[in-house]
């Protein structure tokens, strides 16, 4: 029972080398973990990994190898005698809709906070130095990517002190694990999310002046470390953990996890979609683990010709959205060298945004299509794929006018519904497809149709995605994760759970889309 408390694990994430983290409840359980899981004792894998121990995990166990081979086990009975489940992020909170929309989501940033102190001793739960805002329903930690948009609306709020805490708790992840974790929790250890650090830094700054950017270059550059290990002694062609370097020579990235095994909060579905992929199962599970690592969990945008999760590819894949993210890392932290007086060091990163921009146009932008796409390394192929990661060199200035102009055409032909923007043009039964959108995929098409000049098409896709979340919350009183652009009388479906309500990034773009748009003096 030595490792009952603390597993040693191999991270190498920059200067971070090898170091003790705290185990998580597969490692703290083991058999009872798996026993629990795949026999469903909880409807959603990710209740049991949330679930906070009535005692120590050495008396948990001890008790489970004393009784779980007598008459009449009932195994439900011993998880409730010895686990507290965990309850939805919100609580018993019911919305007035009679109130309006706003107060609504100003409420809700005090409805979805989480102070510093909430941890209890054998949590999963990773524990922050400042109180942060979880998304809502079954995610009851802070995430990664999901944070940028909601702090959107949190600035709308003049609430500059949460944006800081939550770019606070983000650098002392950084400084503590050499990344940010996909979310604060031990199972969350293996993998990051988009790196919207640097986009985080650059809101604060509009509130608290430019002086910020300085202040957080150390952990810039420990994001940077931690997506670019192992560049240096790449060869043209490979690719090692976030790394790959293409046939010429060029430095792009993909999203990887440093786990080959099931993910503990879906242990069961990926365990099952093991059993019908053909992949050898530690393959099968890198795959699924670093779409998770996309945010984009699932689509079949990273899937095989079958279009199917068995044949997922998310390894092989150098995504355009995730290759813009660090273009704006880099330009953000030469921005914080030249902020400094540090003309060399900013020369260098700025080389490095450049040489990044090159390649993205030269791997991601498909002439006939009219279309940024991902780039398939392996296969040596761009996407035939196309979806709203297209939209990204647009938010960052990568794509030239006469490309942004034919994106702003697809937009409008292909992805353009009554409510919105939809995520693919595949339908399925994945979440991250069509009919779904998501508020963050909105929210950086319509910024980078802006920078664009194309103001009409943006404002008509911000005033559909108005429109739709307005009539939602009037009909239910709630905001959603993820919304049916398509046919919007019906719920967004599909993925591995059930549709979530809460919800930050929902609540931080369309407050920060009202105010633009439909701003009360008017």
């Amino acid at each position: 029972m030595r490792n009952l408390f603390f597993a040693i694990l191999l991270v190498v994430a920059g200067p971070v080398a090898a170091q003790t983290l705290p185990a998580t409840p597969r490692q703290l359980y083991p058999g009872l973990f798996e026993a629990v899981q795949l026999t469903g004792v909880y409807p959603d894998n990710k209740t049991f990994v949330d679930a906070v121990p009535r005692m120590a995990p050495a008396d948990v166990m001890r008790d489970y190898n004393a009784q779980k081979k007598a008459a009449g086990f009932d195994l439900k009975a011993f998880v409730a005698a010895h686990f507290i489940a965990p309850a939805a992020a919100g609580g018993q909170y019911r919305s007035r809709v009679d109130k309006g929309l706003r107060l609504h989501l100003d409420t809700l940033w005090t409805v979805l906070q989480r102070n510093p102190d909430s941890v209890q001793r054998y949590s999963s739960l990773l524990p922050l130095p400042y109180p942060y805002i979880v998304p809502g329903g079954r995610f009851r930690e802070v995430y990664y990517w999901d944070s940028y948009f909601t702090m959107l609306g949190l600035q709308q709020s003049k609430r500059t002190p949460v944006i800081r805490n939550t770019v606070d708790n983000f650098a002392y992840l950084l400084d503590k694990y050499g990344f940010i974790p996909n979310a604060n929790r031990t199972y969350y250890l293996t993998r990051s999310q988009p790196p919207f650090f640097a986009l985080m830094v650059g809101l604060l700054a509009k509130d608290e002046g430019e002086k910020t950017l300085p202040r957080y270059q150390p952990q810039l550059l420990k994001e940077y470390d931690y997506w670019m290990a192992g560049a240096e002694k790449l060869k043209p062609g490979k690719a090692t953990r976030s790394v790959v370097r293409l046939p010429k020579g060029e430095l792009l990235n993909r999203y990887w996890d440093s786990s080959d095994q099931p993910r503990e909060e879906s242990y069961t579905k990926d365990v099952d979609a093991a059993k019908r992929s053909k992949q050898p199962p530690a393959q099968f599970y890198r795959n699924v683990r670093a779409a998770a690592a996309s945010g984009w969990d699932f689509s079949t945008r990273w899937f095989g010709p079958d279009g199917q999760l068995g044949s997922i590819q998310t390894t092989d894949i150098v995504p355009v959205d995730l290759n813009c993210l660090l273009h704006n890392l880099e330009t953000t932290i030469a921005q914080s060298y030249q902020l400094q007086g540090n003309a060399a060091r900013a020369a260098d990163f700025l080389a490095k945004a450049e040489r990044r921009k090159q390649a993205i146009l030269a791997y991601c932008w498909d002439e006939k299509s009219g279309w940024f796409q991902d780039y398939n390394f392996r296969t040596r192929k761009i996407s035939t794929i196309k979806t709203l990661a297209g939209v990204y060199p647009l938010q960052f200035g990568i794509a030239t006018p006469a490309q942004a102009a034919l994106v702003a055409t697809g937009l409008q032909r292909d992805f353009l519904k009554t409510g919105g923007l939809v995520t693919t043009l595949n339908r399925g039964e994945q979440q991250w497809d069509a009919p779904n959108a998501w508020a963050p995929l909105q929210y950086m098409a319509i910024d980078g149709l802006e920078r664009y000049q194309q103001s009409g098409l943006a404002r008509t896709i911000a005033t559909r995605w108005i429109e739709l979340n307005t009539n939602v919350f009037e009909q239910t009183g709630k905001m959603m994760e993820k919304y049916n652009v398509i046919d919007t009388s019906q719920k967004a479906g599909g993925g591995e759970y059930p549709l979530q309500d809460g919800f930050g990034w929902t609540n931080g773009v369309l407050l920060k889309l009202i105010n633009q748009y439909q701003p009360v003096n008017k």
